[in-house]
């Protein structure tokens, strides 16, 4: 998995890249940028997921985080939200296709040839940056932004043993339970909603899973998020880490939105929470 450098820019003593490498998972070229921090490494990773219609760049460029990471040293990872090309399969819609891969993989046509976000992020991405970059051997951080917050927490949850920390922005906590979520699953994995289970991480949290192996997981939700009622809900993943014994610190930031106006007001935060728990 040879990765090509596209682009590069200095910043705050560091480096960010953009970079492109085929991956096996999708059978497609996959992009994403990487903030090396000042010094030799090796470095603590956090990898973000970001939300739908995102790609590599809406986190490196509208976050601000790379003060902070210069500052903690810690290697911040971008990946892009689902696989692209002429040869992909997509829908007219926002929510479904290129730009939504929902962190899950496909077994449903047209979408199981690429659509394998979930091993990507899992397997062939932490194989790369272990690989070619100077990122710390051992478990990575991992959060995200609605979309990519239900990623961030339900690949977090299966897989304790690559992440030793998960944070969540605004996250789709149950998407067996929101027309996001229903949409994108009866997709990709089939009308079968019992097979959708293990990608809602209020369930996954509610039946034990990875309990006591975080010793907190962080959100942040703004009450004046238009998606809030309908598509986010909270109010299910508290109920569910109290059914399964998980501690959750979240947080309701009063007047924030779903944008990264949001996102920029307490990524500082979310990073010194990940620094902390990577050391």
């Amino acid at each position: 998995m040879t990765v090509e450098t596209r682009a590069s820019s200095r910043c705050f003593g560091g480096e960010v890249h953009y970079c492109s490498h085929h991956a096996r998972a999708t059978g497609t070229e996959m992009r994403f940028s990487i903030y090396l921090p000042p010094g030799d490494g090796p470095f603590p990773v956090l990898v973000w997921l970001s939300g739908l219609t995102c790609t590599e760049e809406n986190f490196t460029t509208k976050a601000g985080a790379y003060r902070k990471a210069a500052e903690l040293g810690l290697m911040v990872v971008a990946p892009d939200t689902s696989p692209r090309g002429e040869d992909v399969a997509d829908a007219d819609s926002y929510d479904l296709g290129q730009g939504a891969g929902f962190y899950v993989d496909a077994t449903e046509e047209p979408w199981a040839p690429h659509f394998r976000m979930y091993s990507y992020v899992t397997r062939d991405l932490p194989a790369v940056l272990k690989s070619d970059f100077p990122a710390r051997q051992g478990p990575m951080g991992l959060s995200g932004h609605s979309m990519g917050g239900h990623g961030a927490l339900t690949l977090a949850l299966h897989h304790p043993e690559l992440f030793a920390s998960v944070s969540a922005f605004a996250p789709i906590v149950s998407p067996t339970r929101c027309p996001w979520g229903e949409k994108a699953l009866s997709a990709y994995l089939g009308a079968e909603s019992k097979t959708w289970e293990k990608h809602d991480a209020s369930l996954l949290m509610a039946s034990g899973t990875a309990a006591g192996h975080f010793d907190d997981i962080l959100v942040d939700q703004g009450t004046a998020d238009g998606f809030l009622e309908e598509q986010l809900r909270p109010e299910l993943l508290e109920e569910a880490a109290r059914q399964g014994g998980q501690k959750l610190t979240l947080r309701r930031q009063d007047g924030y939105d779903h944008s990264y106006f949001f996102i920029t007001s307490f990524i500082e935060e979310h990073l010194a929470f990940h620094a902390e728990r990577l050391r």
